[in-house]
């Protein structure tokens, strides 16, 4: 590693009183009880900041967590963004309470590796020859099980600075562990502060999750009711100096166009412009959870805890969907749906809190579990067996397998690579590598290239599917004109996005079963022959139309011509041109087919001698006046006979 700004926070943890705050000033020089009534009552009340110089490493950010419990939820809004823990517990009062919470919501949130900061270290000598000897088993007994299992235990003091140097590279070396979380996912900070900078505006700071936060970047405010959107990021800094780009994994300050410091909430998040379709405010997550193993009894469905996601802390229900209660010590798999929108992505780690589940031996514990999201703003799911194998798929370690699941969920909006990266756990080049690899292996189309929109294949079968079915419907209820405006149809086969309503349709005409036209979609095969008065109408009609030639009546001059009204009179039309003998060229005025099939050679021979024609021209081929002359090379226009080229038509390639 070079010495620049790491993508690496090292975070404490421990109960109150048991020297962070000082430990973090000794290390860095910085005191981060900013607020008087931290000063006036010598406790951590919010978290603080810093940056520590690692040798030959770099400078990592450090996050000092409050360690009283009545402050957890602003320990766990911070605990978020670490990545290597420094445990502090005093030599003289060994694990407390808050040790231990501590501890589980560092586990929980993910944190892998850290060391063991015994402070206050200097007052051993008085405690007697066997204090240091119990205290070392208290704590290994403590860190059991967990990342800090064989994590290093330095002793060290703030006050004479005994340690410090043996604590700072042993942090380094956790530090030399840690991978770097990646840039290439979609851009989310979670917000922990914002407030007013004279001359500059508003600034917010958090730990940079995933992405990348450049000045220059639009970003959306969203979750914690913050409704702010395209805002323009004028500045970036990490560790208070300014950067060019800020990257997951580092500290962040971000200063923001046109925004107040009350629009930019803790709990609230920035998020790329424009994805919220994907990305942000969601209230439905799919997730993997465990509880706790000491707590006193299971976790019954849909009990109601409070989330901690991010920095946002949510009343929430906790639906299982692979079991009817979770038992202590055990995983889920189920989904929380939040009492109200907060800012959220797949693979963001969250906690659990309640007070009804604790034992006598935690009983000062409100933490009872957590897990990760595995997919953002799903439907709501049920336990059944599909469900499950597709929360399986997201929780496993197969991207083809999660991509496939999220794809079909998708519906018929689909997914592009930014889209799947947001709601599970890709960055947005695996996600493309994803979606190309199911589009080869036949699970996906990609059914709109400059979205580079994918829909799953199942879906694109239903579709065809319900296409099918509802043009038959109408064919079997229409015995005039069987066939249906194409809107129409897309509407009744549920509001498909008009790519991939177009594909379907292609589809479905290749197969020969339905075919198409630019205004309307037909069964296969011939038109049923009407009989009856309807053949006797429909015949009486072509007539007029027929013998009218260029001239015809508008269409509200019909009905009382053949003896119809006019609902009718335009159904009998319909008819007449799914058979091919007459054509609608306004919304006034319907030709038949014999005087348009004359025109059609009358003016292809035109074009061919004079090379184009004008509508003066044009009048004086038809004999016709403006009323007639305008629609008609509007409609060879529409029927890509023509191409208009400013006041004059030509021959489009290809046409004879």
């Amino acid at each position: 590693m070079s010495d620049s700004k790491l993508r690496v926070v090292v975070g404490t943890a421990g109960h109150v009183d048991h020297g962070k705050t000082a430990l973090v000033k000794a290390l860095t020089g910085i005191d981060t009880d900013r607020l008087p009534e931290e000063k006036r009552r010598g406790i951590t009340l919010e978290a603080g900041y810093a940056h520590l110089q690692l040798p030959g490493i770099g400078v990592a950010g450090v996050v000092d967590v409050p360690g009283h419990e009545r402050f957890l939820r602003a320990m766990v809004a911070a605990a978020g963004g670490i990545d290597v823990a420094v445990l502090c517990v005093a030599a003289d009062e060994g694990p407390m309470p808050q040790t231990a919470e501590h501890l589980d919501v560092l586990r929980l949130l993910g944190v892998q590796t850290g060391v063991i900061a015994l402070t206050k270290s200097d007052l051993l000598p008085g405690l007697g020859p066997d204090h240091r000897e119990l205290l070392t088993l208290e704590l290994r007994e403590l860190v059991k099980d967990t990342f800090l299992e064989e994590a290093p235990i330095v002793e060290c003091s703030a006050r004479t600075g005994k340690g410090l140097p043996e604590l700072v590279e042993a942090i380094a070396d956790a530090v030399r562990e840690k991978q770097p979380r990646s840039e290439q996912g979609p851009l989310f900070l979670p917000l922990d502060r914002s407030f007013a900078v004279k001359g500059f505006g508003t600034v917010v700071t958090g730990t940079l999750f995933s992405g990348a936060l450049a000045a220059g970047d639009e970003v959306d405010l969203v979750g914690a009711g913050a409704k702010a959107r395209g805002v323009r990021v004028r500045g970036v800094q990490v560790h208070g100096a300014p950067i060019e780009k800020a990257r997951a994994g580092q500290r962040t300050a971000a200063n923001l166009a046109g925004v107040e410091v009350k629009d930019a909430p803790r709990g609230s998040a920035l998020v790329p412009a424009g994805t919220l379709e994907s990305i942000g405010a969601a209230q439905v997550l799919d997730v993997e959870l465990e509880l706790l193993p000491w707590s006193a009894k299971p976790l019954k469905d849909r009990a109601r805890l409070l989330a901690h996601l991010g920095t946002a802390q949510v009343p929430a229900v906790v639906a299982l969907v692979d079991k009817a209660q979770l038992a202590p010590g055990e995983r889920a798999l189920g989904q929380l749906r939040l009492a109200h929108p907060a800012a959220a992505i797949a693979g963001l780690r969250f906690l659990l809190r309640g007070t009804s589940a604790t034992q006598a031996t935690r009983s000062h514990a409100t933490t009872l579990g957590g897990g990760r999201i595995l997919s953002v703003a799903p439907r709501r799911r049920r336990r059944r067996e599909s469900d499950v194998s597709s929360l399986q798929a997201l929780a496993g370690d197969d991207p083809l397998g999660q991509a496939d699941k999220l794809l079909l969920e998708s519906g018929y909006p689909g997914a592009s690579p930014q889209r799947l990266a947001a709601r599970g756990a890709f960055t947005t080049r695996t996600a493309e590598k994803a979606l190309e690899r199911l589009a080869q292996t036949g699970r996906a189309v990609l059914f709109d290239r400059e979205a580079r929109l994918y829909a799953h294949t199942d879906l694109l079968h239903s579709l065809e599917t319900k296409l099918v079915a509802r043009v038959r419907e109408h064919a079997a209820q229409s015995v005039i004109d069987r066939s249906i405006a194409r809107e129409e149809l897309r509407q009744r086969a549920g509001g498909a996005p008009q790519k991939l309503y177009a594909r379907a349709l292609a589809g479905l005409a290749e197969k020969g079963e339905l075919r198409a036209d630019a205004e309307r979609v037909h069964p296969p095969g011939v038109a049923a022959k009407l009989t009856g008065k309807d053949a006797d109408s429909q015949e009486r009609l072509a007539s007029v139309l027929d013998q009218a030639g260029l001239q015809p009546p508008r269409i509200d001059e019909l009905p009382a011509l053949i003896d119809q009204s006019l609902a009718r009179t335009q159904a009998l039309l319909k008819a007449l041109a799914h058979a091919g003998r007459a054509s609608k060229i306004s919304e006034e005025l319907w030709f038949g087919a014999a005087p348009l099939l004359d025109l059609r050679r009358r003016l292809l021979a035109h074009l061919a001698e004079h090379g184009s024609v004008d509508a003066q021209s044009f009048k004086e081929l038809t004999g016709l006046t403006r009323k007639f002359a305008i629609p008609l090379l509007e409609y060879f226009d529409r029927e890509k006979l023509t191409l208009r080229i400013g006041d004059k038509r030509v021959l489009r390639k290809g046409e004879r």
